[in-house]
């Protein structure tokens, strides 16, 4: 029926006719809004659809014992892509890969530099046109993980040589690729998922690049937590990126503790074996009440989003441990003021922070900065129970 109702709208008119006797490369012109069909098909649907055009409308004054497929030149930019056959996914990735290599080459080469190339957080599919054209093109790409990032590039058929480079061999490579870098080379960067130097590889070999005017060129791709973020249904008019939370308890009670004071959203990247650890520590100091939303396994076919307050999830995630990658958002403080603490509790925070290094003016900040009270009041506490302590302290 769709074949009969597009021969209707396209060959039916005057204007859509096929070309005079004699011509023996015509191939049909597709009015407007044929065309606007199309693009809306699923892409398995236009494949098949244009194939079966093209074979069934090659032009009748062509005399020949075999079948002439013909591209549909008003599909896009990229005409022969509408002639993919119907197949496996390697299959079509296959032609896909060939076919942009002869749109590129018309494009000229790639100017030197360093590219931070972005690459899907999970679904293969979530990579831009440029970002395959600078991976086809350049002289080498350094990766995170050279086994994770062959399968990516295998699935494109790019064959581009791979240079490992992570975060215990940055300061090695580091002048290997500058080197490369001087002498005009194009040096292609990608992390496991998502855009480097993102809480990835990647930011000191930008920075050095910058230093010695050495162009650094963004090839923008998918994020783990922008993609959390739009789907979360908190607040996306402000955000604060926090990313892995710090090894050391202190440090990171430190970094909860501003992050529970602030109005934004805040977005936390938790290693799943960490996500209950997590919820324990973060509860009492944004409260029980708070939104959270966890986002896991972003783009893959388990992904899966929970939504519910802090004191839920704990209670969610106490009894088992999510797989996958997991990006947790917690909404921002709606009040201007947070909950006012007892003192015991100011205690105990005091404490903790003398005991991990700070000192007793730096701890009084950092525990005023997630209260209401004033920091006057807790200094004045600070010296009651700790300044005794620290004078014996520093006598010794």
């Amino acid at each position: 029926m769709l074949l009969a109702w597009i021969r209707r709208r396209s060959l039916n008119s005057p204007k859509y006719q096929p070309k005079p006797l004699f011509v023996s490369n015509w191939s049909p012109v597709l009015s407007p809004d044929v065309i606007m069909l199309l693009r809306r098909l699923p892409s398995t649907a236009v494949s098949i659809t244009t194939t079966a055009l093209c074979w069934r409308y090659t032009s009748p004054y062509f005399f020949s014992t075999q079948p002439r497929f013909q591209s549909l030149n008003s599909l896009g930019c990229y005409p022969k892509l509408s002639l993919l056959s119907f197949s496996s996914a390697s299959h079509i990735s296959s032609e896909f890969a060939d076919l942009l290599a002869e749109q590129y080459s018309k494009r000229g080469p790639l100017k030197p530099g360093l590219y931070l190339v972005g690459t899907p957080i999970g679904n293969l599919e979530d990579i831009t046109l440029r970002a395959l054209r600078v991976l086809k093109s350049a002289d080498v790409i350094l990766s995170e993980d050279t086994r994770h990032s062959g399968k990516l590039l295998h699935y494109y058929r790019i064959k581009t040589p791979l240079l490992s480079y992570h975060k215990f061999n940055e300061s090695q490579r580091e002048q290997t690729v500058l080197k490369r870098l001087r002498q005009g080379e194009v040096v292609a960067l990608i992390s496991d998922a998502g855009m480097p130097g993102i809480s990835d590889p990647g930011t000191e070999l930008a920075k050095i690049c910058v230093d010695e005017n050495i162009p650094v060129i963004p090839i923008p791709g998918p994020s783990a937590f922008i993609t959390a973020l739009s789907a979360s249904g908190l607040s996306t008019d402000e955000f604060t990126f926090v990313g892995f939370l710090p090894k050391h308890a202190g440090s990171r009670k430190e970094r909860l503790m501003a992050s529970a004071s602030e109005k934004t959203t805040q977005i936390f990247y938790v290693p799943p074996h960490k996500l209950r650890q997590f919820l324990e520590e973060s509860s009492p100091i944004f409260g029980d009440s708070r939104r959270c939303v966890i986002a896991r396994e972003l783009t893959k076919i388990h992904e899966e989003f929970w939504r519910g307050t802090l004191g839920k999830a704990k209670e969610a995630f106490s009894t088992h441990q999510p797989k996958g990658e997991i990006t947790l958002l917690i909404e921002g403080n709606a009040n201007c003021s947070v909950e006012t603490p007892s003192e015991c509790q100011l205690e105990n925070d005091l404490r903790e922070l003398i005991s991990s290094g700070h000192c007793l003016s730096s701890a009084v900040k950092l525990v005023a900065e997630g209260t209401s009270m004033k920091k006057k009041m807790i200094y004045s506490l600070a010296l009651r129970k700790f300044a005794k302590k620290i004078d014996a302290e520093d006598s010794k």
